[in-house]
């Protein structure tokens, strides 16, 4: 076989013209529709309309124009079956060697933010996709292009040998129908949102390689990380590296856990991250204070972890953050004296997020969790709670500081995994209980950290208390404020336990599980 016909019709034409021309000095007769015939006759590559392969003029303002059978019999004939020999003879067809597609810019409409339904529709592409399955579906004699990377390839062994090697048909195929099914499955999730459905029948997400990682979790696994096509701003996957050594997948999972904290916040806050949970939290009247916080709060378990900011890294800051050792540093911007600074550490990351928005405006979006042979897929937990949510359960109310404390703990603890209890005092956090299989033990862990501090602090409890001993060991740890979600069959154990020991104690009817 040989690459005698090829029909070409791009969106994209980044790289056409010089591909064309390359084919034309193969002896290659070109085919093209539109814009991209235009182009090329433009250049003064030879080229022939569709309609004059078809017969049929381009019509319907071009919505068809290859949906025609002198198209698809050229794509679909198989070359070594008799029959479709002679049918392809009697009915004077010829047939198409390659097809190089890419497809109407439809993720790129939809993310104007300004898109009408009108316009996103008009950029479904019909045409397009139908020649490239029905190209990849031959592809034992028919190649098919959908990727300008893949361009290069194409021209060498066309030059080496006339055709294309059955191997990089195979591996073009595969990209094709990947393609396909990725431009179909944002179509499916814009439409889907447009009626209001949120988990319909069946559930097809597509993403983008970011990057090969040097492996997952652990050296013998695996990993790439992977972005959403319209990946929303202030996110690891749109943040800018600007400094050091390639991300790990745990440094990508840490980021990602110190930023979902971060927004929590819309003062200057803090967040250090070690294992996807956090060591320390704090917040202040300038981005420097809160760091001192946040790195007071957990001096050891800060070293080799994450610190995220919510403003502006200066120089002052950047003076504290480069005399510890840390994987990344993620923040909307850095200084020029900041980066000066923490550029000197050959290693260390700095991410530039970019701008935030501000905590009231965080929107759910869906969380996808694989499970063996399936996934869960569940609503983002963005729920916040206001001091008008609160039910104010013991004899004694807590103070204007202790509530403040308290709803500080409860933004951070709905973020520790669970069984979670937080200390918080001072806008910081002071101790942090993690992924225990009991509330009393993760107490402990949080208590023991604090020290002397735990006394005057508050208490957040992830999820509700199953009986007082909780409540009972915070009150010998000094702890005066508690805030929890209420609602075990033995509430009023916790809250007589609360008012014998003088303890304020409040309800927020949402629990927290995070596993």
């Amino acid at each position: 076989m040989a690459i005698r016909r090829a029909l070409i019709s791009v969106s994209d034409k980044t790289g056409i013209v010089e591909f064309s021309r390359e084919l034309a000095s193969q002896g290659v007769q070109i085919i093209s529709t539109g814009g991209t015939f235009s182009l090329l006759q433009k250049e003064g590559i030879p080229v022939i309309g569709i309609s004059d392969v078809t017969g049929f003029p381009e019509v319907l303002d071009g919505r068809v124009k290859t949906l025609h059978p002198a198209v698809h019999s050229g794509l679909l004939a198989v070359r070594d079956n008799v029959e479709h020999q002679n049918t392809m003879k009697e009915l004077g067809l010829d047939y198409i060697d390659l097809v190089v597609v890419n497809l109407y810019p439809f993720k790129e409409t939809i993310a104007k933010p300004d898109v009408s339904y009108e316009d996103a529709i008009e950029n479904i592409d019909i045409g397009g996709p139908t020649m490239l399955r029905s190209a990849a579906k031959n592809h034992a004699f028919v190649t098919v292009v959908v990727d300008t990377a893949d361009y290069g390839t194409v021209i060498e062994e066309l030059k080496a040998q006339g055709d294309t090697t059955l191997e990089t048909r195979k591996r073009l195929t595969a990209k094709v129908f990947r393609h396909t099914a990725a431009y179909d499955s944002l179509i499916s999730d814009y439409l889907t949102k447009q009626v209001g459905e949120s988990l319909p029948e069946t559930y097809t997400v597509t993403y983008e390689k970011v990057q090969d990682l040097r492996y997952g979790e652990n050296p013998h696994q695996k990993a790439a990380f992977y972005s959403k096509p319209l990946a929303a701003a202030g996110n690891v996957t749109t943040a800018e590296q600007l400094h050091g050594k390639e991300l790990s997948y745990n440094n990508i999972s840490d980021a990602n856990a110190s930023l979902a904290i971060l927004k929590e916040f819309d003062e200057p806050a803090v967040v250090a991250v070690k294992h996807m949970n956090p060591c320390g939290v704090g917040i202040g009247a300038t981005i420097h204070e809160a760091y001192q916080k946040a790195y007071a709060a957990d001096p050891t378990s800060i070293f080799g972890g994450i610190v995220a900011a919510n403003r502006t890294i200066g120089a002052d800051t950047a003076e504290l953050l480069g005399g510890i050792f840390l994987e990344i540093i993620i923040a909307p911007d850095f200084t020029p004296e900041a980066l000066e600074i923490l550029t000197k550490k050959k290693n260390i990351r700095l991410m530039k997020l970019g701008e935030l928005s501000a905590a009231a405006e965080r929107k759910s979006d869906w969380v996808v969790t694989s499970v063996d042979g399936g996934m869960l897929v569940q609503e983002s937990d963005v729920h916040s709670v206001t001091e008008a949510d609160l039910q104010f359960v013991t004899d004694r109310k807590p103070t204007a500081e202790e509530l403040k404390q308290l709803l500080f703990g409860w933004k951070v603890v709905k973020h520790v995994k669970s069984n979670a209890i937080l200390l918080a005092k001072d806008d910081m956090t002071i101790g942090v209980g993690a992924g225990q299989m009991n509330r009393v033990g993760a107490a402990r862990i949080a208590i023991e950290q604090a020290g002397e501090a735990a006394k005057g602090a508050a208490l957040a409890s992830d999820a509700f208390f199953p009986m007082g001993d909780t409540v009972e060991l915070a009150a010998k740890a000094g702890i005066t404020a508690i805030i929890q979600p209420g609602g075990s069959i033995k509430d009023e154990e916790s809250i007589a336990a609360a008012n014998s020991n003088n303890i304020a104690m409040v309800f927020t009817s949402v629990r927290h599980f995070k596993h």
